[in-house]
């Protein structure tokens, strides 16, 4: 006689690594390709379809289900616990990446796709059909809804991508183990072969979860062309710090946020001119912007008596107040008793605010997803303008008009959807190339003209000619960014993807 509330927790663990494994494939494919829409939509796509393709193939199995379950569970443990070293370590070399990918989900998938007929077949003789598809059904689908609860709050900032994979593959191989003792009466020959199998695997998998460090480090080494002196996986992203014999590199999910030797150009044009506008700005507001270097121009001004910095990630505002590199950079700017750090998303601390500033900066990462994308929509403008002491300005960066001209325009043209006078301006930061921002305030206004004294890159004549800009970058027809269309992020995807 089975035990079948064995084989019913096998069937949770099962449905827990599947999903795992397609998540896993999900977030490497955005973080290493970029286009995390497209990407996370493809790998679903064809993660549920290869799922099905699996079921139908369950069909031909006609003998020894018990054996062939095993084995199969054998086969996910070692390419799923494999899948993240595998793509992680293509990705830096071939450059047929986009199949290795496919086929390891499709293929997964299939393995998946097996897993559940054979069991549902194995037990019909132990329940009636009805109860036997309805408990089966169920227990998957909890199974997806703990996987997907794990994935960003545990997994991800706990363990990373490549030792997840790792652990779920054991977790695989160890039903498969298992399996030859609850599945024993049902198995007529191999037993033994089975478990060395099983047991080969688990080891193959135990000394890859000991070097997980050594691989990630391997493969992050080819994605990134500079030593890599800092990274960490937090429960929102990847950051990963460079170091060259120019300075060091922020990056976020592979993609560049600044580097030492040239960020100042940056951070100048995006914090002065909104500052100069509003003339002698008292309190602050910087939304996004965890590194401390925004922070570090604004508190230039004796005039400024508090600065609200609100990011989502605490893992990048501890990195901003305790990395020597980063603190030396931004001026220990985080610890400056006028600063004021919360760590919460942006649109819900909006929502829940009395409190008035005279000055905002928005430094968000580009709008790559849909998380992102709702910071640059008409609902998030508008929820801004009421946080505005009159008179209030604001400065947005807004990706380059260059190389993502239709984005930037979406980007100032929703802002004055949202009831705002805005200024296009641009300035050249050599780690980025053409770089673009908003200047915005309620009503009409001049572009400022006098730069403070002292800065390294704006001075008067500079600060003015950031608002000429190029004919290649002028305004471009563009639909308005909303929360139920988010056109800017397919805008952005369509764009960028032609410089990968």
């Amino acid at each position: 006689m089975i035990r079948t509330s064995i084989i019913f927790l096998n069937v949770l663990i099962i449905a827990t690594c599947g999903l795992v494994y397609e998540l896993l494939a999900g977030t490497l494919a955005s973080y290493v390709l970029g286009d995390s829409v497209t990407q996370f939509s493809l790998i679903i796509g064809i993660y549920l379809s290869a799922m099905g393709v699996g079921a139908w193939l369950s069909g031909f199995i006609e003998k020894d289900l018990a054996q062939k379950f095993i084995e199969i569970e054998i086969a996910v443990a070692i390419l799923g616990g494999f899948s993240a070293p595998i793509l992680f370590l293509s990705f830096a070399r071939l450059s047929y990446f986009h199949i290795i990918l496919y086929l390891v989900v499709f293929l997964i998938g299939v393995l998946v796709g097996l897993e559940l007929p054979l069991l549902m077949r194995i037990l019909k003789d132990q329940l009636d059909f009805k109860d036997l598809v309805s408990r089966v059904l169920t227990i998957d689908y909890i199974g997806a809804l703990v996987a997907s609860l794990m994935f960003p709050l545990f997994l991800v900032p706990k363990l990373g991508l490549v030792r997840t994979s790792l652990v779920f593959g054991l977790l695989n191989v160890g039903i498969g183990f298992w399996a030859t003792w609850t599945l024993e009466p049902l198995i007529k020959k191999g037993l033994t072969l089975l478990r060395i199998k099983a047991i080969i695997v688990a080891i193959l998998l135990l000394i890859g979860l000991i070097g997980a460090n050594k691989i990630t480090s391997l493969a992050e080494d080819n994605l990134f062309a500079d030593d890599i002196i800092y990274s960490r996986t937090s429960s929102y992203q990847r950051i990963v710090v460079t170091k060259s014999r120019a300075g060091f590199q922020l990056f976020l999910n592979g993609n560049l946020q600044f580097s030492s030797a040239d960020e100042y150009r940056y951070h100048e044009a995006l914090v002065h001119p909104a500052m100069v506008l509003f003339g002698k700005p008292k309190k602050v507001l910087v939304l996004g912007g965890g590194d401390g270097l925004g922070l570090r121009e604004i508190l230039k001004s004796k005039d400024v008596e508090s600065v609200t910095l609100v990011d989502l990630d605490p893992a990048m505002t501890q990195l901003a107040a305790n990395f020597p590199m980063l603190v030396e950079l931004n001026d220990k700017s985080i610890s400056d008793p006028r600063v004021k750090v919360i760590n919460q998303d942006a649109m819900i601390w909006l929502e829940d605010i009395t409190e008035k500033f005279d000055v905002v900066i928005i430094d968000f990462p580009d709008p790559n997803t849909f998380a992102l994308g709702k910071l640059y929509s008409t609902r998030f403008y508008r929820l801004l303008r009421k946080s505005l002491n009159e008179g209030g300005t604001v400065a947005v960066q807004c990706t380059s008009p260059l190389f993502a001209r239709t984005s930037y325009w979406c980007i100032v043209r929703t802002i004055e959807a949202a009831g705002f006078s805005v200024k296009p301006y641009q300035t050249a930061v050599p780690a980025f190339g053409v770089w673009g921002f908003a200047l915005a305030k309620v009503g009409d206004f001049e572009i400022p003209k006098q730069a403070p004294k002292n800065l390294r890159f704006l001075n008067d004549e500079t600060l003015v000619s950031l608002f000429t800009l190029s004919a290649d970058t002028s305004a471009v027809a563009v639909e308005i960014n909303r929360l139920d269309n988010q056109i800017l992020v397919r805008y952005y995807e369509s764009e960028w993807r032609r410089y990968q």
